[in-house]
Formats: structure tokens, sequence, C-alpha cells
């Protein structure tokens, strides 16, 4: 199983992790952080491959990929 976590207060809600997701694993919530903005969150992280793109993406490094 792969692990994903989250800077959330870190998140801008720009939304690249979410569009290079190949499997979809990724939305922007409607929960919102300290900086008003809403995050990136898993919906389904039980489908995640570990590809690590949309940790790549992120421009302000918010997403942490393990196994």
């Amino acid at each position: 199983m792969v692990n994903l976590e989250f800077n959330v207060e870190a998140c801008k809600s720009c939304g690249f992790c979410v569009k290079v997701c190949p499997k979809q694993v990724l939305s922007i919530g409607e929960h919102i952080n300290k900086k008003g903005y809403r995050y990136a969150q898993s919906d389904n992280p039980e489908e995640c491959i570990g590809c690590k793109m949309c940790a790549a993406m992120c421009p302000d490094a918010v997403i942490e990929i393990w196994k």
C-alpha cells in the first residue's frame, strides 16, 4: 500500500496534482486551510500506484509519498 501525506497548510489549491494523477486519486477538497485555500486530498488512496507525478508537479512540495 502507498501512503500519501499532504502538508495542507502549504497547499494553494493550484490543482496541478489533480490534473496529472493517472488514477484520479486526488481532488481539491471542501475544507479550507489557514491561508484560505481549499487543499488537495486523496479520495481513494487505495488506487494510488505510487508514481509520484503529483509530488513532482506540486510547486510547493505539499505531497509526500512512500510505501
